[in-house]
């Protein structure tokens, strides 16, 4: 398949015409009309510094259904210590910072280049992009953040920097969008670590479907209330996460 060449014109080619590698084309902008219009198509801008802007969508992609979080028991044991205050939207910009910062001191280079997170805090203050917060005490130690459309949640990164606290606020966000009747969080690319948690693939051609069913819906305006703590799944009511 060829890589297309966006325009300045805010349109994608169809997402199916990626390469075998997810990569559908180069250029453009990260203006939030173009972002959001990406993530309606089961797009989103993956790139390095020195880079164009990338854009892709993987096949198979990774999801996870809120429903089918999985828990081990060590996490279960850090869930039951409750070792966390978990919010919504406290802290937008150091939860961006943080999910950048690892990769940064592993000199590995990040994704998460400047234009990038200047690009997500524009969209978190027109309340698209979002953040879950773990705290310890008044302590920023682990989170995550990303894109709310309908009702799809797209994960973009997570960072720790205690045992457990990125683990426990996915897990807080998952009981918190199953409540809501969300149908997915979108995990983008496979890793073990979503695997592990109850991330599954799904076909592009899935996805999309389920995609366009989601974004379609609307979601309770008090969801991203930043005033109210944030509960992990109730495991006594949820056994068969349990591992």
């Amino acid at each position: 398949m060829p890589i297309f060449r966006l325009s300045e014109q805010i349109d994608f080619p169809p997402a199916r015409l990626s390469r075998s590698d997810g990569l559908l084309c180069i250029g453009g902008d990260l203006a939030p009309e173009r972002l959001v219009l990406a993530y309606k198509r089961g797009i989103f801008p993956w790139f390095s510094e020195n880079e164009p802007i990338l854009w892709w969508s993987p096949d198979p992609r990774l999801v996870l259904f809120p429903q089918d979080i999985k828990i081990s028991r060590s996490l279960r044991k850090t869930i039951n210590k409750n070792c966390f205050q978990i919010t919504v939207d406290n802290d937008f910009e150091s939860t961006i910072r943080f999910c950048a910062r690892p990769r940064r001191q592993e000199n590995e280079g990040t994704w998460l280049v400047r234009e990038m997170i200047q690009a997500y805090i524009r969209l978190h203050r027109l309340g698209i992009a979002h953040s879950v917060e773990a705290w310890s005490r008044d302590r920023l130690v682990g989170g995550l953040y990303g894109i709310h459309l309908g009702k799809a949640f797209f994960g973009e990164s997570m960072f720790s920097l205690e045992n457990d606290a990125s683990k426990v606020a996915l897990v807080a966000l998952a009981n918190h969008l199953r409540i809501h009747g969300f149908h997915f969080i979108d995990c983008q690319v496979t890793s073990e670590h979503l695997i592990n948690m109850g991330g599954v693939e799904i076909s592009r051609h899935a996805f999309l479907n389920l995609l366009s069913k989601s974004v379609r819906e609307e979601a309770d305006p008090e969801l991203w209330n930043p005033h109210v703590f944030l509960d992990p799944i109730p495991l006594e009511k949820n056994p068969e996460s349990i591992r």
